[in-house]
């Protein structure tokens, strides 16, 4: 009975895939049909020998390609190498920051390939498409009230600029928040077929190194002499770099929240309900500042 439920797990890992790779072609679905496209390539490496694997994966591809048609694997390659590494990982038992921080690596250097291949291969240059579809939407929205309001062309211009501008945080963030999902779904799925992969720490044991507090504050100081506008390297560094460290000091602020919560004996419904406002108002990354900066989680420490 161990054997057949061995041997049917793979087969319904491949049956999830070929689910997901049909689905990232419906809207909506693309998200979390990529999220289970991912966790079936993990699982599937991680657990079979080099060639089962490819075994598994071939006929996967070739129904998904007849159902869906064969564009669909090209997004269906793009999730594959990302899955490999972890699935790889996984295997190696190395901890989950480094398997989250090697994984959000790979991806982001995907997007960045794509970007590339798609300007020298079909010619096509997503970011100015992209700015296409900003300035029609912007124009479509156009209304007295907005003309009345001094909104013009110019204005748009400048929008689509500052979000050319920001596309690198987009894309680290994106990749970020993508390992964090993959690996928080993969390492339970792996877990279950019988392989011991590391936990990510506790919240209330996230700490940053001390040097981002630095790097912040020169950032930081940079922003405030910088002009607008300017679209300079140093610009659109800086103008990336503040943010991502403000939502990585915003991360250490919830995690800050969970220790005290910890230590207190608090609900874990408080931190998480704390959570909420720390993440929708960025000034409150300062608390993550703070507590990077200084070891003020001693005076939270109840005396032995």
């Amino acid at each position: 009975m161990n054997r057949l439920k061995a041997g049917l797990k793979p087969i319904l890992w491949s049956a999830a895939a070929f689910l997901a790779l049909v689905l990232l072609a419906v809207p909506l679905l693309n998200f979390p049909a990529s999220l289970l496209l991912t966790v079936s390539y993990v699982v599937l490496y991680a657990t079979l020998s080099r060639g089962a694997f490819i075994l598994h994966l071939l006929p996967v591809w070739i129904l998904a390609a007849v159902v869906a048609g064969p564009s669909l694997l090209i997004i269906g390659l793009f999730f594959l190498v990302p899955s490999i590494v972890m699935g790889h990982l996984y295997q190696k038992g190395v901890s989950a920051a480094k398997v989250i921080r090697t994984v959000g690596i790979v991806f982001l250097a995907q997007l960045m390939l794509e970007l590339l291949l798609f300007e020298m291969v079909f010619d096509l240059s997503l970011l100015s498409e992209f700015s296409e579809i900003v300035r029609t939407t912007m124009n479509g929205m156009m209304t007295p009230e907005l003309a009345a309001a001094g909104w013009n062309e110019e204005m748009t211009e400048q929008l689509i600029q500052t979000v050319m501008n920001i596309i690198p945080l987009i894309f680290i963030l994106f990749s970020f928040i993508y390992a964090v999902l993959a690996h928080f779904f993969a390492r339970r799925a792996v877990q279950r077929s019988g392989i011991e992969v590391p936990a990510f720490p506790k919240a209330k044991d996230w700490r940053l190194p001390r040097v981002l507090v630095i790097y912040y504050l020169i950032a930081y100081v940079a922003d405030l002499f910088l002009r607008n506008g300017d679209d300079s390297f140093l610009n659109v560094a800086v103008m990336n770099l503040v943010p991502l460290l403000s939502f990585l000091f915003t991360i250490q602020a919830i995690g800050f929240f969970f220790f005290i919560a910890h230590e207190r004996g608090w609900s874990k419904a408080v931190p998480i309900l704390i959570a909420i406002p720390v993440l929708l108002i960025p000034p409150l990354s300062l608390i993550g500042v703070l507590d990077t900066a200084f070891p003020i989680r001693k005076s939270f420490v109840k005396p032995q």
